[in-house]
């Protein structure tokens, strides 16, 4: 059983850690495992704020039985209704039937679609409260971070943000549960490639979320997912700030999709080039190899991009069609970018990376090297041009 830590007096994590899953979303992968966080507020009235994926209902249900010690559960907030939050509120209904669940006119809706449920049910707005004794919950909408029903709950009294997945983070809480506990540095690259991949797409409403929340004093964020941060808050405010403005650093990412050998040359002769004129953080990635999510989370990252594929029937390698689409899906914006390609006979990727430049609106920084098998010395030479081109760029 998963034992409950009393992060503040009568307030709880009752999270679980999944390290069987494979695929978040069926998706995105899982090499360091993911949390799912709950929490329970004990007073006059008891309320649990979000619950957890179904896989771990059992101990989930168990922690909560014992931390409650005999006590009912008066209402659940439903910050969010994605299943991997909203998946034991069945199972929470059988054992406490006559709950409140507690969401926004946009929740009820998805709730009983997903679950069939429609009673007993509790509408808040924007700035509703809800008294629960000794303590008061307020509540907050944050549309499309990321679904558009989403909110975020405050508890003004103890300066606590249940903030759903806003702030959260692939990775299991290996021991600790406080940002203070864990390994951040461990763990960075899930923080980053949760928002890329999950909250990425919507900048703008993150933006308008920060500045809404900006307001609230602010003592501890309990996300959804990852740690609970009391120590780095202004540094994970200011992580989201800067990532949903498009702000990168300098650097380069080349993503290639390769059958024979012809492109991934291409695209290692473009990598040397760069490091001539002094561009460090260099990312190249097999498209074949590697997963989107990790390609994207670098994207977000780095000011340049540098796309290459060789010709497959005629067009581009399923592969890096696949990242094209992600990316035009995730609408990422204020990039650099060049092309190369790669053909045997005729055909080859040109048309598309042409029509994703179109849609992205990034800035084509030089003319795309086309080569034919084995690069020759004009190709060495035109990839030479697309990476002095994009490092002067980046420099300026």
């Amino acid at each position: 059983m998963n034992q409950a830590i009393e992060i503040k007096k009568n307030i709880f994590w009752i999270g679980v850690n999944d390290r069987r899953t494979h695929l978040f979303e069926n998706y995105w992968p899982l090499p360091k495992g993911v949390a799912y966080n709950s929490y329970v507020i004990i007073d006059e009235k008891v309320a649990v704020i979000d619950t957890i994926e179904r896989s771990r209902m059992d101990d989930y249900i168990e922690s909560l039985e014992a931390t409650l010690n005999g006590r009912k559960v008066d209402y659940l907030i439903i910050n969010h209704m994605e299943p991997d939050h909203s998946g034991a509120i069945k199972a929470l209904l059988c054992h406490y039937p006559d709950l409140t669940l507690v969401g926004n006119s946009k929740t009820f809706p998805m709730l009983e679609n997903f679950y069939g449920v429609h009673t007993n049910l509790l509408e808040v707005k924007e700035g509703s409260c809800l008294n629960l004794g000794e303590q008061q919950l307020n509540f907050y909408m944050v549309p499309m971070l990321h679904w558009p029903e989403t909110m975020v709950t405050y508890l003004p009294k103890e300066q606590l943000l249940f903030s759903g997945d806003v702030f959260g983070a692939f990775g299991t809480l290996d021991g600790g549960i406080f940002d203070d506990q864990v390994d951040l540095e461990y763990l960075e690259e899930e923080i980053s490639r949760y928002y890329s991949n999950i909250v990425g797409k919507y900048g703008m409403p993150a933006q308008t979320a920060l500045k809404k929340l900006g307001g609230l004093a602010i003592r501890m964020i309990c996300a959804t997912h990852g740690p609970i941060w009391r120590s780095h808050i202004p540094e994970i405010i200011a992580k989201y700030d800067k990532w949903s403005k498009y702000e990168t650093e300098e650097g380069v990412v080349i993503a290639f999709s390769s059958m024979y050998g012809h492109t991934e040359k291409m695209a290692d002769l473009i990598g040397r080039f760069l490091a001539e004129k002094g561009i460090k953080k260099i990312r190249i990635h097999d498209t074949s190899k590697t997963h989107p999510s990790y390609m994207i989370n670098d994207i977000f990252r780095y000011k340049g991009v540098i796309l290459g594929s060789c010709s497959y029937n005629g067009g581009i390698f399923p592969t890096m069609e696949t990242l094209l689409s992600e990316l035009e899906n995730m609408g990422i914006k204020n990039h650099y970018l060049a092309f190369f390609t790669n053909k045997t006979w005729a055909g080859g990727a040109l048309p598309r990376f042409t029509q994703f430049a179109d849609k992205m609106k990034w800035e084509i920084v030089a003319p795309h090297a086309d080569a034919s098998g084995s690069p020759k010395s004009q190709d060495v030479e035109d990839c030479r041009n697309i990476a002095y081109a994009m490092a002067e760029k980046l420099k300026a």
